[in-house]
């Protein structure tokens, strides 16, 4: 009856996770967010949407202790310490961005199930315009709050060079916030974006005008195994090596890209390669993400690897080993990224 309640849970979890999507989608968490309490009417005209829907969507809320109600006023609050998970994209509490990735996972349900009889993968295209966009939301809250701060000053002498002036490489930089993160720090610097998926790439460029850093920033499509230029002081990867079906030739051509005495940044999900040591939030949010997202992408790419998300340490190593990088260093970990200075 215990594993019951709790698979009831997780079900329960797997409906309401749509509405919350929405509520990212649609502002409603924003809207609520330190208007005090409200009804679902001023609600609804606050964000423009009909009453009905929000009305209801609320009551779910209130279901799943999201959102308060009080039954004398018929108000709906959201408290601040729920806002600051859902409605605050600049906080590093923020988790409203993994939400809308749901769209595109639960939509290539039937591709991911024609993959698991038949094999092969499912393209990062496949999944739809939404999963780069989730994906970009989700990561983005984590690097606003240690990228500059904790993770560039744990690599040997790299902050220096990008105080002086450095020539950097960030391959599969979807949306750009990694980029854009650094040249604003570090304005001697100049930053190349690189990523296969051109609606990234798009994106990427419209945020570096209007981060007013496109005088020292560019982006191009080029795929991870030969993105062009040479002499990087640094190559990052952040979040991506394991999505590759060939993440050894993309650490060759790093290998190949990198100047005297340069160096790379490896930014992997902080999940363990024993199952048992992820039976965590953290832990099972990545493990349940790899199956029906990044070994199906790395799969689709038929390379030599097909990693997911929690191939552990050793794993990288001995790629990274076998193309000229052999010194990893695990440079600084949070609950959610381990971090690695890499070095030939």
């Amino acid at each position: 009856m215990e594993f019951l309640e709790r698979v009831a849970a997780d079900n329960a979890a797997a409906f309401a996770g749509l509405s919350t999507s929405l509520g990212v989608r649609l502002g409603l968490y924003q809207a609520m967010a330190g208007a005090g309490p409200l009804t679902s009417a001023e609600l609804a005209d606050r964000t423009g949407l009909v009453e009905r829907y929000v009305r209801e969507w609320l009551d779910g809320q209130v279901a799943g202790a999201y959102v308060t109600h009080s039954p004398a006023t018929n108000t709906y609050l959201l408290p601040d310490e729920h806002a600051a998970v859902l409605a605050d994209s600049s906080l590093p509490t923020y988790v409203g961005g993994g939400f809308t990735m749901l769209r595109a996972l639960y939509g290539a349900e039937e591709a991911l199930a024609n993959a698991y009889r038949n094999g092969g993968g499912v393209s990062w295209q496949a999944f739809g315009p939404e999963l780069a966009e989730g994906v970009a939301a989700f990561f983005k809250p984590g690097y606003d709050a240690v990228l500059v701060q904790e993770w560039l000053p744990a690599l040997e002498g790299v902050e220096a060079k990008l105080r002086r002036g450095a020539s950097v490489a960030d391959v599969g930089c979807g949306h750009g916030y990694s980029t854009v993160l650094m040249a604003k720090a570090f304005p001697q610097s100049r930053f190349h974006g690189f990523d296969f998926h051109e609606p990234s790439i798009e994106a990427a460029r419209e945020l570096a005008k209007e981060s007013g850093v496109d005088d020292r920033v560019t982006f191009e499509v080029a795929a991870a195994h030969a993105f062009p230029g040479g002499d990087y002081d640094l190559v990052t990867f952040f979040d991506c090596l394991h999505d590759l079906g060939d993440p050894g030739a993309a650490l060759r051509r790093a290998e190949e890209a990198l100047a005297d005495g340069g160096s790379c940044l490896v930014v992997e999900p902080n999940v363990s390669a024993e199952p048992t040591e992820n039976i965590n939030p953290i832990g099972r949010s990545f493990a349940s993400t790899s199956p029906v997202l990044c070994l199906p992408v790395a799969m689709a790419q038929n390379g030599p690897h097909a990693l997911g998300n929690h191939p552990g340490q050793d794993a990288l190593k001995e790629i990274g080993a076998e193309v000229g990088l052999r010194h990893w260093r695990l440079a600084v970990e949070t609950f959610t990224n381990r971090v690695y200075d890499v070095t030939r």
